[in-house]
């Protein structure tokens, strides 16, 4: 059930947030306890505010009661991914080079399944990150395809 409603959601949100242009980050359905939460995380240049949010989630709530693809009882919430957004889309990596991220990899490179450090770039679909290995520095070539999971990376230095 929860991949055919968030491709409905996001059918449904995209000319909503196109017209208010704002990004669809990611959508999520899912249990929490005995309850149902679909979630919309969205953005823009200069951060959403909570009033655009609250505007989205009434739109889109009109849009979901016409379409009606969920059965059951649920919570909408419309929301920033906040300081460690993710990166869903290679447009993401390019946005963010210059940005500490965390990269989490299907299967180990270097003897390693994880790294954070400054992405350098990203170009021909490979991620370069500068990162800190006991004290030297060293970089990596990572191929978009082995990437798991990546955000953005907060620094308390």
């Amino acid at each position: 059930m929860g991949k055919n409603v968030t491709a409905i959601t996001k059918e449904l949100a995209e000319p909503i947030l196109e017209n208010m242009n704002v990004e669809l980050v990611d959508i999520e359905f899912v249990k929490e306890g005995k309850n149902w939460y679909l979630r919309l995380f969205v953005d823009k240049d200069g951060g959403i505010t909570i009033e655009e949010c609250e505007e989205i989630s009434e739109a889109l709530s009109v849009k979901l009661d016409e379409a009606d693809p969920i059965s059951t009882p649920y919570f909408l919430e419309v929301s920033s991914p906040g300081v460690e957004r993710p990166l869903k889309k290679k447009t993401d990596f390019e946005k963010y080079v210059g940005h500490r991220v965390y990269v989490k990899l299907y299967r180990h490179m270097n003897g390693e399944k994880e790294f954070e450090g400054k992405l350098l770039s990203f170009a021909d679909e490979m991620a370069t990150i500068e990162f800190n290995d006991r004290g030297r520095m060293k970089t990596v070539d990572i191929p978009y395809d082995q990437i798991a999971k990546a955000r953005l990376a907060v620094s308390f230095n």
